[in-house]
């Protein structure tokens, strides 16, 4: 699919993975819309990022765990451009609590993630859904993890809820063809503000990945676009972590 001209949504996409897709999306000529919830200021650098190069984006504020939220975010980017043909679900959040520690792991968090990780996917789907089949095609990746392949993450519900994600996938690409492709791309470790504090650690991972480099959000952001480009995958979990889950 030709990238340039359509508009695409990218979630939580003011920052990390999620800028580095708006902008790799914007220099391929789509126009973007950064949706963020709490983040307005990064989300509105990253406009103000793309306008300075030339391309069109806006931002636009939702809770993805608000079905409704969504509904509306979704009727604002079609106003504003006239369709939404690709969706980015990039927008997640996790709690750090050490694998073991099962006691640790509150009520609270595993309804807090599923609503973000996984219900929130599937509301920015449901609701882009009827325009891209009214345009006849479209493509939706949804960022997972390596942590719901290995099971090892910053939580166990963390870990729990990119196997959902995976899950979900497979099912919408079920549900939305053969208008819609749905794809997930799946990070290892990515240099983002998520390392803060522990940058040592990353240090030290990466001389054991094959590769021996972690992986850059451009990196990651070049990635979905090619899977956003391939018109012959669909409900694929595809990894990109330098070699870290061989």
């Amino acid at each position: 699919m030709e990238l340039k001209g359509k508009t695409a949504l990218v979630t939580g996409g003011g920052t990390g993975i999620g800028r580095a897709a708006s902008l790799t999306l914007a220099e391929k000529g789509a126009f973007v819309a950064v949706n963020y919830s709490r983040s307005k200021k990064d989300a509105e650098e990253t406009v103000r990022m793309i306008e300075e190069r030339g391309g069109s984006a806006i931002a636009v504020k939702a809770d993805v765990s608000n079905a409704r939220e969504v509904d509306e975010m979704v009727e604002r980017i079609v106003e504003r451009y006239g369709s939404l043909d690709l969706l980015v679900n990039n927008a997640s959040i996790t709690h750090h609590v050490a694998l073991p520690d099962l006691d640790g792991v509150e009520d609270t968090m595993w309804d807090e993630l599923f609503a973000v990780n996984v219900k929130g996917m599937f509301h920015c789907a449901r609701a882009a859904a009827p325009w891209m089949k009214k345009s006849g095609r479209g493509a939706i990746v949804n960022l997972g993890s390596i942590a719901g392949i290995t099971g090892v993450g910053s939580s166990l519900p963390y870990a729990v809820s990119k196997a959902a994600v995976h899950g979900l996938t497979k099912s919408l690409a079920h549900a939305l063809a053969p208008e819609i492709r749905v794809c997930s791309v799946v990070p290892g470790a990515v240099e983002t503000r998520w390392w803060a504090g522990r940058e040592e650690k990353m240090r030290a991972l990466s001389p054991q990945l094959p590769l021996r480099r972690v992986s850059t959000p451009e990196d990651i952001a070049h990635f979905i676009c090619a899977v956003l480009e391939q018109e012959a995958i669909t409900g694929q979990i595809i990894t990109v972590d330098s070699g870290q889950t061989m």
